[in-house]
């Protein structure tokens, strides 16, 4: 019988047919196996699969087909965020419509999927700009909107003057307008925003519950919550009515108060200055800060650039006029938009301080010494305070406390906590988005859509370059409508939702992905959620995941979920990198998937992305790495194929001794390696890395060693190999005479017996360094241990001739011959 040849683009084709035919990855709603739901972070439709999705999905789907093997019934869909910026920019540039533009990448990809061999129950596909879907994302804001969720304010934007329209973040360009290269000014209007910081402590307390998402996630959230505990201080306003509520960690500071400085859109200023000389100057300046971005503000190295308003703060406890500084650093919406200037104690005040000549007082000494004055940099250590009136002489920490309650004693200050997170803002101006299910009438004013009326249903026609005005507001059947409370003339908002809104809820719309008369179906929801096993890239780790996280809480206590947080398990993965650098088409570093699937076959590519890093770290790509995972795979179909006549009359396995028993040993520890890590570890580059010893090993098995033994091990090399490499293994048990898929075995099981070592080997020190190996018995006594190490010719030289002071036996493990 002629060798057959192992050929890639024949097999794959042939199974991935096959298990289409056969529902071989349709999840079954009703089973008697317990639920497992594996889940990779659904794809933007950008048009083509890059290695770092590859990666992603081959994880994913190395997770899903181990599970199924393990008795579990898998859930494991796939789907589309399909709404953005990416689709409407095409659009403008190959005038063509965007969702044409996203349709056929669609088409592309899930080909692109296909061909990789990934399990997916394509019954449960998801497209968040189908219709069907933002039916329901329209319906869960009528949630929000009915809870007190979702409202409308005035908020700052991008704006082009010379298109006459808002700009996304994405579309702002070093400063200027990405159409016209006109500068962005900042302009408020009035948009939609989700009530998130409502949510914002049980975010924060619930990381706590994520016992298996990285920690490094979970710092990154905290940080974006931004949890501080501090005061409210109220200064009065020299010359005017009303007062400046100032947040601060460090109360025990304030005696060092020298200037208070607000941010740039801080409400108070336009009325505190609107008979100043200087309103001109302070208006001209607020302008200029208002055109850089938050991060640009108040990153480390940034400028600290200020302006004294020409009015005056009162302080609380001295009466004290404090000069009102503008500066660029200060943030809005984080505490009251207004800061202490501390410049003796906080380094950021002290630099500010010293550009502007400042007054800078100290109010805290070390306990140890004295400050020499002027000082040259903050002290922003403990000590006791001075210059504090009756506070002086307390320990700063202590005073935290007694100026805080002393505050709120006289009704100048409150204790409170405040956070970094804002509330998210979902508004965009833009065609390519899920329509807000809100009309506007001069009757009743701010009116939802009734859900029996969805979805409102973006029109196909509309003007990209009108303007002036947003995409929709130029389809006038859109914009003109009807009142559904008074009947009335009416018309629609405008704006469409951010995509991070379909992203928040995608993972519960697959458990029900088909259903027409309602988001989900929450029996069905709750029995396969929360997801047992999330996989995608760290880039996600704060919004996508904080959004997802907040949906799912509103959804619970809505009633509609029984969990609370969506993912049980979080991982991932890092990025796959070529020549040192993340793949990209302007770097000129990119592989394509598809040329790696044409000439070394799916299974190669799934393999070596598997293999060449720890999943959790970048992976730095390697052709001859590629080459070495396509040889490797040839090796594993030499060695089934050749013995496989010898399957057909499969005598029984007899490993009581010798080679045969070596065999059966190895084969074993492979299988509690393998199992090990592509459960609990998660570390597949040295499972493959045991799958690779056990092939050696049986290539080494000699001829005349038990035949019974060996076809075991090969069996259970394509068992092992199955979920990384599915059609080479699927192909190879059918050539070894099974009539089953091999996806639908049982996972093998290790022989605890078989991991029973009859020898051991001892590392042989003599004073501590290490000299020889012995390997005895495992039932070999200490006296026994001793003969042997001390026969070792590299220990005798060093040992003869001297007295032994110990002879130290570390069981199982090393001998220590302490010599004089």
């Amino acid at each position: 019988m002629s060798e057959r040849k192992y050929e890639p683009a024949n097999i794959e084709k042939k199974w991935q047919q096959h298990w289409e035919n056969t529902g071989l990855h349709t999840t079954v709603e009703s089973s008697d196996r317990p639920n497992y739901y594996c889940l990779e972070m659904f794809p933007y439709p950008s048009g083509r699969l890059h290695m770092g999705h590859v990666r992603n999905y081959s994880i994913g789907d190395l997770v899903a087909r181990f599970k199924r093997m393990q008795g579990y019934n898998v859930l494991h869909p796939m789907g589309w965020d399909a709404f953005g910026m990416p689709a409407e920019n095409a659009a403008i540039k190959n005038k063509s419509h965007p969702a044409s533009w996203t349709y056929d990448n669609i088409a592309f990809m899930r080909n692109q999927q296909k061909e990789f061999g990934l399990t997916y129950d394509w019954n449960r596909e998801i497209t968040t700009c189908s219709p069907d879907y933002y039916k329901w994302t329209q319906w869960l804001f009528l949630l929000f909107y009915e809870r007190g969720l979702a409202y409308k304010k005035k908020g700052a934007v991008n704006w082009c003057p010379e298109c006459s329209t808002v700009l996304a973040n994405e579309q702002v360009e070093e400063g200027k307008c990405w159409r016209c290269g006109t500068e962005v000014v900042k302009k408020d209007l009035e948009q939609w925003y989700l009530r998130i910081t409502d949510y914002a402590e049980r975010l924060l307390t619930d990381l706590d519950k994520l016992s298996e998402w990285p920690e490094r996630v979970k710092t990154m959230q905290r940080n974006w919550i931004g949890k501080s505990t501090g005061t409210e201080v109220i200064f009065g306003i020299d010359g005017h009515e009303g007062s400046l509520k100032v947040f601060t960690t460090r109360p025990d500071t304030l005696y060092g108060v020298t200037y208070l400085v607000l941010a740039p859109e801080h409400p108070e200023i336009a009325r505190i200055t609107a008979d100043s000389p200087k309103r001109d100057e302070i208006r001209q300046f607020i302008e200029e800060v208002r055109k850089k971005s938050e991060i640009e503000r108040t990153a480390a190295d940034a400028e600290k650039i200020g302006l004294f308003t020409g009015e005056y703060a009162i302080h609380p406890k001295t009466g004290d006029r404090v000069p009102i500084w503008i500066a660029n650093y200060v943030l809005p919406d984080y505490g009251t938009g207004a800061v202490m200037g501390v410049p003796a104690h906080d380094e950021r005040d002290f630099e500010f301080a010293k550009k502007y000549d400042l007054p800078i007082k100290v109010v805290i000494q070390p306990a140890d010494e004295q400050l020499e004055v002027p000082l040259k940099a903050a002290y922003t250590g403990e000590g006791v305070l001075v210059d504090s009136a009756q506070f002086n002489g307390l320990q700063n920490l202590d005073a935290i406390e007694k100026i805080s309650a002393d505050l709120e004693q006289e009704r100048k200050g409150e204790r409170t906590v405040s956070y970094r997170l804002r509330d998210w803002l979902i508004s965009r101006q833009r065609y390519w988005g899920c329509p807000i299910p809100i009309v506007y009438c001069e009757q009743c004013g701010t009116v939802p859509v009734p859900k029996d009326q969805l979805p409102v249903l973006l029109p196909e026609k509309v003007e990209f370059e009108a303007v002036g005005k947003s995409p929709l507001a130029t389809n006038e059947s859109f914009v003109n409508t009807t009142c559904p409370s008074c009947g009335g003339e009416a018309v629609r908002e405008t704006d469409t939702m951010d995509t991070f809104i379909d992203s928040s809820w995608y993972y519960i719309r697959y458990a029900s992905a088909k259903l027409e008369t309602a988001p989900f179906d929450t029996e069905t929801v709750n029995r396969w959620l929360p997801v047992d096993k999330y996989i995608g890239g760290i880039e996600h780790a704060v919004l996508h995941l904080l959004y997802s996280r907040f949906f799912t809480k509103v959804l619970h206590d809505a009633g509609l979920v029984n969990f609370e947080e969506p993912f049980e398990s979080l991982f991932t993965l890092g990025m796959v990198t070529k020549d040192g650098a993340k793949m990209s088409k302007s770097k000129g570093n990119v592989v394509s998937p598809e040329d790696i699937v044409s000439k070394y076959g799916a299974d190669t590519a799934r393999t070596y992305v598997l293999f060449a890093a720890p999943p959790d770290r970048d992976l730095e790509w390697s052709d001859q790495g590629v080459e070495g995972a396509y040889r490797f795979l040839g090796r594993v179909w030499r060695l089934a194929e050749a013995h496989s006549e010898m399957f057909a009359n499969r005598p029984a396995a007899n490993h009581s001794q010798g080679a045969a028993k070596k065999l059966w040993q190895q084969t074993h520890f492979a299988i509690k390696k393998v199992t090990e890590d592509y459960g609990d570890r998660f570390q597949f580059n040295t499972a493959i890395s045991a799958i690779m010893e056990l092939v050696n090993s049986i290539y080494a098995y000699p001829e005349d060693a038990d035949a019974g033994t060996k076809l075991d091990a090969i069996e259970t090399v394509l068992l092992l190999l199955s979920p990384i490499a599915p059609h080479i293994t699927e192909e190879l048990w059918q050539i070894l005479g099974n009539q089953e898929s091999i996806h639908l075995q049982k996972w093998p099981t290790f022989d605890p017996a078989a991991l029973v070592q009859d020898e051991i080997e001892y590392v042989v020190q003599v004073n501590g360094k290490v000299r020889d190996r012995i390997i005895v018995s495992k039932d070999a006594t200490r006296d026994e241990i001793k003969v042997l190490a001390l026969a070792q010719e590299k220990v005798k030289e060093l040992v003869e001739g001297n007295d032994i002071k110990k002879f130290i036996v570390v069981p199982g493990k090393l001998v220590n011959i302490v010599v004089a």
